[in-house]
């Protein structure tokens, strides 16, 4: 298991540099004054392809020599990773191949579509994802890009912390959504050599809480196949970002739907930005542990903005 260092971090940055956004930092009066802190969104809905997960599949793709390029690239992901692996693969003219459960949201699977990435479907489980993923692999030969237990990735996804640590003067803690945990294992990552002081916090949907259960009994407890709201956040921990929570995660919070969902809308209304609900799981857990955040700065990372307009959540029923 080859664990990225905070240079491989410094090296991602000037590689993805030419095909990322240096995302905005948006803050608001009415949604500091509710929880109690001063809160720090850091908008990675703003990239091209709607979410943080173009930084890691960036990394990777322009990372390949020649000859692994013109094999493509392979991936299964829920939306989001998929999306952002097939435009960076746009980008570089190569072939991308991804597996998505049916159940995917359909705006993501239309930003696949869009940027050329050719979808197999599966069902919504991760044995379902991954025996599916083991044919389409075999058959085209690409490069198989994890959606976040590669060190390629992590690195990659670790120059959204950089960035915001850069762009405030100063957080006592960071934010960020937790399912396999690419993001928060970029974060660590960043944030134990930039910002030592800063407290990495986790924030997890309670429908789909094995990172809880693994952080708090030392080992990884893997779900098959959860349902929440939060549709970018149902896959396990894998060895190397279980790495990274055990060794550096402060802690890990969880919200029901129903908070998920509140917080989307207050960051919608208040904010005026679009964000998925796996985007809201961060603020709905600071707002449930009010005292834990209180008179603090937050740097909160929205990870993404690929919603089904026509299906919202607070639509359902």
């Amino acid at each position: 298991m080859h664990i990225p260092s905070y240079q491989d971090m410094l090296d991602a940055h000037d590689r993805i540099k030419p095909f990322i956004r240096r995302t905005p930092i948006r803050t608001s009066d009415y949604l500091n004054e509710l929880a109690g802190c001063e809160l720090f969104f850091k908008c990675e809905n703003f990239q091209e392809p709607g979410a943080f997960k173009v930084r890691g599949a960036a990394n990777a793709v322009f990372g390949l020599d020649e000859a692994q390029a013109a094999r493509g690239v392979a991936t299964h992901s829920s939306g989001n990773h998929a999306s952002c692996l097939s435009y960076a693969a746009m980008l570089r003219g190569i072939p991308c191949n991804v597996v998505m459960p049916h159940t995917a949201p359909q705006a993501k699977k239309d930003t696949v579509r869009r940027y050329g990435g050719r979808i197999t479907e599966c069902e919504p489980s991760t044995s379902s994802r991954e025996a599916t993923f083991a044919k389409v692999q075999a058959e085209t030969g690409g490069d198989f890009v994890h959606p976040y237990n590669d060190p390629r990735v992590i690195a990659g996804q670790g120059t959204c912390s950089r960035e915001l640590v850069e762009d405030t003067d100063g957080l006592d803690f960071v934010v960020a959504p937790i399912g396999g945990g690419g993001m928060i294992s970029g974060t660590c990552l960043t944030l134990a050599t930039l910002a030592p002081e800063t407290k990495v916090i986790a924030a997890e949907p309670e429908q789909a809480d094995d990172a809880y259960r693994s952080f708090k009994a030392g080992h990884i407890i893997a779900d098959d196949a959860p349902k929440t709201v939060a549709d970018g956040l149902l896959v396990p921990l894998k060895d190397l970002t279980w790495h990274f929570v055990k060794t550096h995660v402060s802690d890990i919070f969880t919200a029901s739907d129903a908070e998920i969902v509140e917080a989307m809308k207050l960051t919608w209304k208040h904010l005026r930005v679009v964000m998925e609900p796996s985007s809201a799981v961060p603020l709905a857990t600071i707002l449930k542990n009010h005292d834990r955040f209180a008179g603090k700065r937050v740097g909160v990372i929205i990870t993404g903005g690929n919603v089904d307009l026509d299906r919202l959540p607070w639509m359902q029923g």
